[in-house]
């Protein structure tokens, strides 16, 4: 329910996979997507990916848990210039790795598209976050795209609950609708 892309992301006024494209492409094919853990950043990054030019060609790396490199060698990133870079979770990788990224991904006329929690220097792409009016409209669109009717007791009772619970997670959406799952298995 939560894995990035299996919600679409609720773009700003004025915003769509397109307008971030077209901002990507102005700035070289380099990006960054910074924003406050459980914000949208995987999800955004997965709507835009996915979005691509068709001769754009993402090799997409997501880092977890203390991955300090691509696991890959930098040499086999360097196809063609048309080459994307993605990388979610860029402020795992060293200090030493990213400054590698970098300058490899520089000197190669390759792009590069990150994920982080704090400006990584590159130009900005996008700055999530998840405000609670944000919260519920993401818990609205879920409860309005479940298979079966929920009966509108459970339904409000999940809503108030989204309210509630967004303050106790400190803006973290993700963290929220794990909550919201258990207990919505708990009422049904």
């Amino acid at each position: 329910m939560v894995r990035p892309g299996a919600l679409p992301f609720l773009w700003s006024e004025g915003e769509s996979p397109q307008t971030l494209i077209e901002r990507l492409a102005a700035q070289g094919w380099w990006g960054q997507i910074v924003g406050p853990h459980g914000s949208g950043k995987s999800t955004l990054l997965a709507e835009l990916v996915a979005n691509l030019p068709a001769e754009q060609r993402p090799r997409t790396f997501e880092l977890h848990d203390g991955q300090r490199s691509l696991g890959v060698p930098l040499r086999s990133l360097a196809e063609d210039a048309a080459t994307l870079v993605v990388v979610d979770g860029y402020e795992q990788l060293s200090w030493w790795n990213r400054w590698r990224l970098r300058r490899h991904s520089r000197r190669n006329g390759l792009g590069l598209v990150i994920t982080a929690h704090a400006d990584m220097g590159l130009p900005w792409l996008y700055r999530t976050q998840c405000d609670q009016a944000m919260a519920l409209a993401v818990v609205e669109r879920l409860l309005s795209e479940h298979d079966s009717p929920l009966d509108e007791t459970l339904r409000r009772t999940l809503i108030d609950h989204a309210a509630a619970v967004y303050h106790r997670h400190e803006g973290n959406c993700r963290e929220l609708l794990f909550e919201l799952y258990d207990v919505y298995e708990a009422l049904r």
